[in-house]
């Protein structure tokens, strides 16, 4: 046996839908259409795809509490989808784990890489990381 690829991640939150909403206007993720009649349990997953119409992340609706488990959800991009996020930031309104808004200073150079952190309405910590270091760095280091 041998893996493939991550197919999807779980995610719980407190509403399916606005989660929904908040990773199609952060992320471009879009409810995929084929896995859509799972929500008709309530506790089904609402399932988004990524822009290559594969499944990426699966909601789960839970009550819960404050978040306490200290998990990521890495999103790999490219180099110039990368300036172009860190660009957008003031319009997208984006938190940090500590409550804060999102900044550029946020972007972390990890030396071989480049990423940024922050969290979803309902506190799931979210990374966006690119392997496209020379790009990042010739647009944030100028």
């Amino acid at each position: 046996m041998r893996v493939t690829r991550i197919d999807h991640v779980h995610v719980e939150v407190s509403d399916r839908d606005a989660a929904a909403a908040w990773y199609e206007r952060v992320l471009g993720l879009k409810k995929h259409e084929d896995f859509l009649s799972w929500t008709e349990d309530p506790m089904g997953p609402l399932i988004l795809q990524s822009s290559d119409g594969f499944p990426s992340v699966s909601l789960f609706a839970r009550n819960f509490k404050k978040v306490s488990r200290d998990s990521t959800i890495a999103f790999r991009i490219g180099g110039d989808s990368f300036v172009e996020f860190v660009s957008a930031l003031g319009s997208l309104q984006l938190e940090t784990r500590e409550g804060r808004q999102l900044t550029s200073k946020d972007v972390v150079d990890h030396a071989l890489s480049w990423s940024i952190y922050f969290v979803d309405p309902d506190q799931n910590r979210i990374e966006l990381t690119t392997y496209d270091y020379e790009v990042v760095r010739g647009v944030l280091t100028q």
